[in-house]
């Protein structure tokens, strides 16, 4: 896909998702995805337009972030031909497991993913639906390479730059399809 082609998408993408302000809480402007999501043939191309940077790029991997990640995570997989791995909340898979934990604006979390899911790995692309304060994606990047996985790149449908999330991947390479 050549970057005209990737920036018509990204344009569709930009009037398709849906602004909800006020949402979770008072003072946040939520991007809404499913409106991409409910139109098969954008969906389609927002999934290929995603993968196209990382084709011919030896990824063997991808490892994508419950729960909304799973939606992007799984199909990227399949245009480039590369492992799916879930990262989940803990206790939430059902195999011996390796865990990051990782601090918040307002407390701690963590995420797990299967130890073995990464045998053969020889490069990772995690995927997720939006990059705010890159916080949740930090840990998954540690928590591929504690698994023995090396992250070649991050990519996003989504980036919203002003909350700075970026600057937490510093040194790993992150692709956002738009950028608010």
């Amino acid at each position: 896909m050549n970057s005209d082609e990737r920036a018509a998408i990204a344009d569709e993408v930009r009037r398709t998702v849906r602004d909800i302000p006020d949402f979770p809480k008072p003072g946040i402007l939520f991007r809404d995805i499913t409106p991409v999501l409910a139109n098969p043939s954008l969906f389609g191309k927002v999934m290929v337009a995603i993968a196209s940077p990382f084709e011919r790029q030896g990824i063997t991997h991808v490892v994508s972030i419950e729960s909304r990640g799973f939606i992007l995570g799984a199909p990227v997989a399949l245009e480039l031909r590369a492992a799916f791995v879930p990262v989940r909340k803990p206790g939430r898979l059902p195999s011996a497991t390796v865990r990051e934990d990782y601090t918040l604006e307002y407390g701690t979390d963590a995420l797990e993913m299967h130890a073995d899911a990464l045998r053969g790995a020889k490069g990772v692309l995690v995927v997720d639906d939006v990059l705010a304060t890159g916080g949740t994606a930090a840990a998954t990047c540690r928590l591929v390479e504690r698994a023995g996985g090396k992250v070649f790149a991050c990519a996003f449908m989504i980036e919203l730059a002003a909350l700075g999330g970026r600057a937490r991947l510093a040194g790993t390479r992150a692709d956002s399809l738009i950028t608010y």
